[in-house]
Formats: structure tokens, C-alpha cells, sequence
């Protein structure tokens, strides 16, 4: 009897076409290919499919391919649901998936700050355009296209989100959800640019600078205007003065610790507070008495304040483009060696820079404290001269 001359009876029953292969026909008339065999001593059955969409020829071949896996040991059985399960996570894992559990996972490295910053780049700049798709199917034609988005505004940042991408791709490839990473090589094909460093005058510069900065003193807001003299006494990072709170200002020892979850190397740093940098923070009490914030936001003041609001200001002065809140440290940096002849080691420490190498970090242990107490204020007191003309 051929199989497709099979006609059901009202039981199901099998036409055998040897070493365990045959064709179960039901009372309904569907006709399935079946392979009984036996592994460790049990008998198992495992379905080929239906006929006539699975021919004679292909269920033969077929049950050749599984008799190869069970000489090896391997179940039939168990390594097509182990297929069906790795076919499935693939294409419920889209980059959107795996980008956000990558993200999840570095979070606990991460300072907050940063963690939100990452997120907000996958979610406006990638995820619109990628995020949907399988890894396997994400090309780097069509990750390109997706940076090329970005750099025509800003360059640095395509590459930046490159780096990211990268990182979600490697991940993947780590914990066996993808086989290649589509961003590699792309720097070939994307714009070439120089990057510059901030902006910032030079010591001869200065005295003009600080006339200008006096000079709007009257119209400014008085916070805003305090807020630039701090950045001059203290030259921290802008957001290391605007997420100041008043637990880090020690009055009594003048101090200010900044805490190692606010600096960008997650280490600790010290301020050695000048006379007039304490009379600054004083003056700031008074105006904020009940705020957790040092500067608080303008108009939210339960947040902190704006950077924009310090970029603002230093425009007005006239120097847009020419200073930024960065480019005060540049030039402590220059005040300090030039004209008051500190070693740069000591005022290299005052920015919370660290040593370049590992080797170096483990044996430099040097903070110099005393020195800067005594570098800070002279830095203070130079900047009043230059004030008094």
C-alpha cells in the first residue's frame, strides 16, 4: 500500500518503512511520518512531519540524520527543543532587549549620573531606528546609517554611541545571542574631525577677564555671579560645584569634601577652602538657609542649578566661545605654575587628577594636603591683587 493510497480506518494505524520510520494514518486522514528508536535502553517516537508536505524521500533522509545523533548519544527529542527555545529567545531578543539588560548590568559600575546619560543616547538616537530588530538582522550598512544620523551635528557623540552599540553587540556575542558585532570598521566610513579641548583664556588674559566678571556684578543674579567667583577660588569641575550640597562644607576644618560618587574618578577629593571661598559659601547660607543644595535651580529650586545659567553669564561678559566653565581650571592650572611657581604635582592633585598608569596609581599615594592648604590660599590672595589693579 503506498501512502498516498492510505485510507483512514476508524483506529489509527502505521505502514512500516523500515529501521523504525513509518507512517501513522489517523481516522481524520492525516497521515504523519513517525521514527521509533531506542537510546539508553527506552523506546522514543519523534515526529518527521506530515505527508505529503514531507515526501517519502525527505522523511528517509530525515530519520538518516537523526540515527546520526542518536549513534553519538545525542537525543533527538531533547536537541529539537533545545532548537526551538534558541530559534525563539532569538527573535524575542531585539537590540532594544539586550541593549537595556547590557545597560543593567553595568549600572552597579556606573555613577547614576552616567547610567541616565547612556539610556537617554540609546533612546533617542538608537532605539527609534534599531531597536525593533533581531541582532541577526541589525547589518552594519543599516548601523551606519543610524550613526551618520548623529554625526551630521555632532560628531564626537556619533562615536560615542558607536562605542555603546559596540559594547551591547560584544555582550551578545559573550553570552551566545549574536555572532558578530555590525560596528566594527565603521570609523572607516564616518566623518574625520580633530577633537579640541574646552575653551579657556590664557593667564596673560586674566586680569581683563576678571575686570569683566567684577563689572557684571551689579546686574547679575547674585547667585549666578557667586557661583563663577567659587569656580575661580575652588577651579572644581562645573558639575562638582552645582551638585554641592551643605554636608560636604566643612566650616570648622575649611574643607569642602567632595564625595567619591560625584567625582569622575569615583574617588574622594579635598578643597581646601581660601578665606575667601569660605566667605562665598557664607554668604550663599544666607541666601539658601533652608535649601539642601548650594545652588539651588533658579526656578526649581528643589533641583540644582543649571550649568547653562554660568555659560549664560560668561557670554554676557563677552566671552562666548573664548571660556568655559572647564576652561577655569586650565587656567588655575597656568596661575598656579606660571606665577606662583608651584610644582606641577601639587596643582595637577588640586584638580583630582590621578595618575595616568596603574603602576603609578598603586605606588603615588601623595595628597599633598598641606602644600594645597597653603597653594590655595596664595592662589586667593593673587587673585585679589589682580583684582586691586
Amino acid at each position: 500500500m503506498t501512502c498516498q493510497a492510505a485510507k483512514p480506518k476508524t483506529k489509527p494505524y502505521k505502514i512500516a518503512d523500515g529501521e523504525g520510520l513509518y507512517l501513522e494514518i489517523t481516522p481524520h486522514g492525516t497521515k504523519y511520518w513517525r521514527l521509533k528508536y531506542r537510546l539508553q535502553g527506552k523506546e522514543k517516537r519523534i515526529s518527521i512531519g506530515a505527508y505529503p508536505k514531507v515526501s517519502i524521500a525527505e522523511a528517509r533522509k530525515a530519520k538518516e540524520d537523526i540515527k546520526k545523533d542518536i549513534r553519538a548519544g545525542v537525543d533527538p527529542i531533547l536537541k529539537r527543543l533545545q532548537t526551538a527555545q534558541e530559534q525563539a529567545l532569538v527573535q524575542q531578543l531585539d537590540f532594544r532587549s539586550i541593549a537595556l539588560e547590557w545597560h543593567s548590568k553595568q549600572i552597579q559600575l556606573w555613577k547614576s549620573k552616567h547610567a541616565e546619560i547612556i539610556k537617554h543616547r540609546f533612546e533617542k538616537y538608537v532605539f527609534p531606528y534599531l531597536g525593533g530588530f533581531p541582532l541577526s538582522e541589525i547589518t552594519p550598512m543599516m548601523m551606519l546609517n543610524c550613526l551618520q544620523k548623529v554625526e551630521k551635528t555632532a560628531p564626537d557623540l556619533s562615536r560615542r554611541i558607536k562605542g555603546i552599540c559596540s559594547h551591547v553587540f560584544k555582550y551578545a556575542i559573550a553570552t551566545g545571542r549574536a555572532e558578530r558585532d555590525p560596528t566594527y570598521g565603521l570609523e572607516a566610513a564616518m566623518t574625520k574631525f580633530k577633537k579640541g579641548h574646552y575653551a579657556s583664556i590664557s593667564v596673560d588674559e586674566f586680569p581683563e577677564f576678571l575686570s569683566r566678571m567684577n563689572a557684571i556684578e551689579r546686574n547679575e543674579n547674585r547667585q549666578i555671579f557667586l557661583a563663577l567667583k567659587l569656580m575661580l577660588f575652588t577651579f572644581v569641575r562645573t558639575s562638582e560645584l552645582l551638585e554641592a550640597r551643605w554636608g560636604e562644607i566643612h566650616f570648622d576644618r575649611e574643607m569642602w569634601v567632595i564625595p567619591g560618587e560625584r567625582m569622575k574618578m569615583n574617588m574622594p577629593h579635598v578643597v581646601p577652602l581660601s578665606r575667601q571661598a569660605l566667605a562665598i559659601f557664607r554668604e550663599l547660607q544666607e541666601l539658601n538657609p533652608k535649601r539642601d543644595y548650594i545652588f539651588p535651580g533658579i526656578y526649581f529650586p528643589r533641583k540644582h542649578m543649571n550649568k547653562n545659567a554660568m555659560l549664560s553669564a560668561i557670554k554676557r561678559m563677552g566671552y562666548h566661545g573664548k571660556m568655559t566653565g572647564h576652561g577655569f581650571r586650565s587656567l588655575a592650572l597656568g596661575i598656579l605654575k606660571e606665577k606662583l611657581g608651584y610644582p606641577h604635582d601639587i596643582a595637577d592633585r588640586q584638580l583630582a587628577h590621578v595618575p595616568r598608569s596603574a603602576v603609578d596609581r598603586a605606588y603615588d599615594r601623595a595628597q599633598f594636603l598641606q602644600q594645597r592648604i597653603k597653594m590655595m590660599q596664595e592662589y586667593a590672595d593673587y587673585i585679589i591683587e589682580i583684582e586691586r589693579g
